[in-house]
């Protein structure tokens, strides 16, 4: 699929980080672009820079994602990308002791259906009514190509580390819808893949110090500093022009492996 002016997408979590370079990537190729995201002010920000459309969308609310789809089509016709971005990174461990004290507790169910209902069902929502749409456009080649779908996973889905219970079995998830989803979609002309980013420079990371940056930098084998999120969007990139790229997920991590903590 050639990424141009004909192109509508939608990208979640697009008003930062790895969603927002994505967004900006897409546009530069000339895509019509919607970012998707909670924070409505700083998505309008990013839609004023590339000419998008910014939605206010909660990914975990129906009405709230079917009236997102609904503006960005108004406004740039029916997609054939979506790139889902939107996600959190809680940190809790599924019991702890305290250590003054030797009380016992466990991570609260609710934070863990939090990050299952964001990461995991918020990406399927989003990507079910994606298809959906997809389903209904002309093909783009004598293949029969329709459309694109990229998740986003993390290294967590194979490597979760001490704390990560809620957010690496949400990012399991994702990463084991990729393969069934691409082979219910494989006699519409859809594709469906996924990235597992490794360690990025976002602002779920800019909140560290310094020191500890430059720590979790140390720890990729090469090359060894963060991950830029223009990467990320490269690969998307990569992902949407190249058809033979179907049923895959990516680890895109300078070859770290995830320590226990």
């Amino acid at each position: 699929m050639n990424i141009d002016k004909t192109i509508s997408a939608i990208v979640t979590g697009a008003a930062s980080g790895l969603g927002e370079a994505t967004a900006r990537a897409l546009a530069a190729k000339g895509a019509r672009v919607a970012i998707f995201d909670m924070n409505i002010e700083a998505a309008e920000q990013v839609a004023a820079d590339i000419g998008g459309v910014a939605c206010r969308v909660d990914v975990t609310d129906e009405v709230s994602v079917d009236t997102g789809f609904a503006k960005a089509r108004d406004a740039h016709g029916q997609e054939r990308v979506l790139v889902n971005c939107a996600g959190i990174a809680p940190v809790g461990k599924l019991v702890r002791r305290d250590r003054e004290t030797g009380e016992i507790s466990h991570l609260p169910v609710e934070a863990f259906r939090n990050a299952i209902d964001i990461n995991l069902v918020g990406s399927f929502q989003c990507m079910a009514k994606a298809a959906a749409g997809m389903m209904i456009l002309d093909p783009l080649d004598e293949q029969g190509e329709r459309g694109c779908i990229i998740n986003t996973a993390s290294v967590a889905a194979e490597d979760g580390q001490i704390g990560q219970v809620a957010y690496a079995a949400s990012k399991a998830g994702v990463k084991g819808m990729t393969l069934p989803v691409a082979r219910d979609l494989m006699n519409e002309g859809i594709r469906v893949n996924a990235i597992l980013p490794g360690i990025f420079r976002t602002p779920m990371l800019a909140g560290l110090p310094e020191k500890a940056q430059a720590a979790l930098a140390q720890a990729v084998p090469f090359p060894k500093r963060l991950g830029d999120p223009a990467e990320y969007a490269n690969l998307v990139c990569f992902m949407v022009e190249t058809g033979y790229f179907n049923g895959e997920c990516v680890r895109l991590d300078g070859a770290i492996r995830m320590p226990p903590k």
